[in-house]
């Protein structure tokens, strides 16, 4: 249980965790925003687990203003991800299974962030990384990257196992 009493789609059972999440593309002046923790040693994208009835549009808002203090509204759906992986952090050791909706937020003109709040880890940290710098650093999903300097025109669902991208052109 959460505690704003919300229950986040997701669950465990012994070495296995499934959870259904919702992420944001944010791009302000050919920077996109990711974020990374006191853990972590790497960036990932803003979002985080849909919670019990709710959508994924309004948990991606709702993960947007929580992480960095702004109201962004949703441009459109760019990737439904289906990602298998080996745990680190509170899930190490464990078999993983995520689903995960990246929707593409609308430009607000500005990179000015509000107050962001922290994570299961600690403090969690907001960084605009620029476009072209992207592929320097290591973020999850691997992705991302690319998918930032070419936005494609529908939805693209992506299968990865263990980092490995499996499908990725298949539009819908």
């Amino acid at each position: 249980m959460r505690e704003d009493n919300q229950i986040d789609c997701g669950f465990s059972k012994e070495n296995k965790w499934f959870r259904y999440r919702a992420a944001a593309i944010i791009i302000e002046d050919q920077h996109v925003l990711v974020a990374n923790n006191d853990v972590s040693r790497y960036f990932y994208s803003v979002g985080g687990g849909v919670h019990v009835g709710e959508t994924a549009e309004d948990a991606v808002r709702r993960e947007v203003f929580e992480e960095t203090g702004m109201l962004y509204e949703i441009d459109r759906l760019v990737v439904i991800h289906e990602n298998f992986f080996l745990g680190d952090n509170l899930t190490e050791g464990m078999q993983c299974h995520e689903i995960a909706f990246y929707f593409l937020m609308k430009s607000k003109g500005t990179k000015q962030l509000g107050k962001n709040r922290g994570c299961l880890y600690g403090a969690e940290y907001m960084t605009w990384i620029p476009i072209h710098e992207i592929s320097q650093h290591v973020i999850y999903p691997s992705f991302l990257a690319e998918i930032v300097t070419i936005l494609p025109l529908y939805p693209k669902h992506i299968v990865t196992k263990e980092d490995t991208i499996i499908v990725v052109e298949k539009q819908i």
